[in-house]
């Protein structure tokens, strides 16, 4: 999927009505109660390839998110860059309940461009899908009516 095609399929998922249950959607990725979670198609698989390989492939997606966070700037003006260690600790460390998609974003990503949409009253969040060394490296976006912890 090129950058220009995920970005329409965040378009198109930001204009429909958010899924009340968990499931996968026909446009990219799944969705829970009040948001959608898209996923690229991922590079070099679960466990292939040496570390070496794996940040080179790391390094494209992040060439790619940039581009599609260009994008969506377009769109929606400069959104945010922003960190998400915080988000993954504060369970620990407040017992804080951090809802979804939030929680398992932050688990799978290590920084994300976000965007509020103010006229479809909706969140916009891109990273990359790279923090479980067991699982492929993938672009990430979510749309969500949930504000960010």
């Amino acid at each position: 999927m090129t950058s220009e095609e995920f970005v329409a399929a965040i378009a198109a998922l930001c204009s429909r009505d958010l899924p009340a249950e968990q499931g996968t959607t026909d446009v990219v990725g799944m969705g829970g109660p009040g948001y959608f979670m898209a996923e690229s198609a991922g590079g070099d698989g679960p466990c292939a390839g040496d570390g070496c390989q794996r940040a080179e492939t790391a390094a494209q997606f992040m060439e790619e998110r940039d581009d599609i966070a260009r994008l969506l700037t377009l769109l929606w003006g400069v959104g945010e860059h922003l960190g998400t260690q915080t988000i993954r600790l504060r369970p620990a460390m407040y017992d804080e309940v951090i809802p979804e998609p939030w929680l398992s974003f932050s688990q799978r990503v290590d920084d994300m461009y976000l965007w509020e949409v103010k006229e479809r009253r909706r969140w916009v969040a891109v990273g990359i899908a790279d923090r479980d060394e067991a699982d492929e490296v993938k672009l990430l976006a979510v749309v969500t009516d949930i504000d960010p912890p």
